[in-house]
């Protein structure tokens, strides 16, 4: 693993469709950007953001994530979320992370990270079965 810098930022988009909505995800019944949605797109941003740092059979794990959805995104906006390094305890990241369509913020909170190797993490998963 290559240093992680205090600061380094990742982004990730998408456009809010029928796909990502509460309804159709099971969140709630209501045509909105829904919050597992949200939350699967601030944790590509910090993996975005850990890309460049990763080596041979470097991965990460996300291993907390707790968030707040402020606001609602109706289908056909687009919604922009960013993650940034804010701590790192050896091969833990932790990561500030918010959410924001064409209107401002609608989603804030911290994530964390765990650096793996994805050969090893795989293999201890799949012994559970």
């Amino acid at each position: 693993m290559k240093e992680i810098k205090i600061g380094t930022v990742g982004t990730a988009e998408t456009t809010v469709t029928k796909e990502n909505l509460a309804v159709t995800v099971g969140s709630g019944s209501l045509e909105v950007f829904a919050t597992p949605m949200m939350a699967a797109l601030m944790e590509k941003a910090a993996c975005n953001a850990l890309a460049a740092s990763l080596e041979n059979d470097e991965t990460t794990v996300g291993t907390k994530l707790e968030i707040t959805h402020d606001s609602a995104t109706p289908e056909g906006m687009n919604v922009k979320a960013t993650a940034e390094v804010f701590a790192v305890n050896g091969r833990e990241i932790v990561f500030t992370v918010r959410a924001e369509d064409s209107c401002g913020n609608i989603g804030k909170g911290l994530h964390k990270r765990f650096v793996v190797y994805a050969e090893k993490f795989m293999n201890k998963t799949k012994s559970k079965a």
